[in-house]
């Protein structure tokens, strides 16, 4: 079950919950076409396979979305991604009563190697504390800021800033309603997830905490902040 504080455009605030029925990853996600396209083929160049078309998304289980606080992982080789996230709630009676809220997707980067839908389906997408109705957003989200910050980033002390853009930068909420929609995906308790921005480079990603925040430029700020915690070796 998903909690979130709703900011309304009139100042009001709502207590929402959602019980998760469907979880679904956008990816290569950029509205620059060119660029993700030169991002896919970087990839194939380190072994990771791109997909058959972009945007694609990925559909995953539905127990994937959460709110936490630590995600447990089997070595030392996995990161965050700062998104947004569309939720439809059960009280929606159309798109503009959907949320938008901050998320991180948690990927194993090793296992993207054989597989990107293998690596995504292998670690939580962590959604964030305050969310903001799209119709109440829907012109002005291009100017909200997504951050990503890491802690405990290898050769580094403190905090460091690993991603710092604006949705614009990927397809919006809309572009995503229409397609979904489209294809009947949209019901009560679907969870999207956008793809993400690109990362600063010289950050070490693979880090021990990650923190991502998504602003309204107006004081809201929806965040998410989790530690990662790598488990015992198996007994192979």
């Amino acid at each position: 079950m998903l909690r979130f504080r709703v900011i309304r455009a009139t100042g009001a605030r709502q207590d929402v919950t959602v019980q998760v029925s469907r979880v679904l990853n956008g990816g290569y996600a950029g509205r620059d076409t060119a660029q993700v396209q030169a991002h896919i083929d970087e990839l194939a160049e380190l072994g990771i396979p791109g997909p058959q078309r972009i945007p694609t998304m990925y559909p995953l289980s539905d127990y994937l979305a959460v709110q936490g606080d630590r995600v447990a992982v089997p070595h030392g080789r996995t990161s965050g991604e700062a998104e947004w996230a569309l939720v439809v709630p059960g009280d929606a009676t159309g798109p503009e009563d959907y949320l938008v809220t901050a998320a991180c997707d948690h990927t194993d980067r090793a296992l993207e190697r054989h597989g990107v839908a293998w690596s995504k389906q292998s670690a939580p997408d962590f959604l964030g504390d305050v969310a903001w109705r799209w119709g109440d957003v829907a012109q002005r989200f291009d100017g909200f800021t997504l951050r990503a910050w890491v802690r405990g980033a290898a050769g580094a002390a403190g905090e460091l800033l690993i991603q710092d853009g604006t949705p614009a930068q990927l397809l919006g909420p809309a572009y995503w309603i229409d397609r979904l929609g489209e294809a009947a995906l949209l019901q009560p308790g679907t969870v999207f997830m956008s793809g993400t921005i690109p990362m600063i480079a010289g950050v070490d990603q693979f880090a021990a905490e990650w923190r991502v925040e998504l602003a309204d430029g107006a004081g809201a700020v929806s965040r998410v902040g989790y530690r990662v915690e790598q488990l015992p070796p198996a007994w192979d």
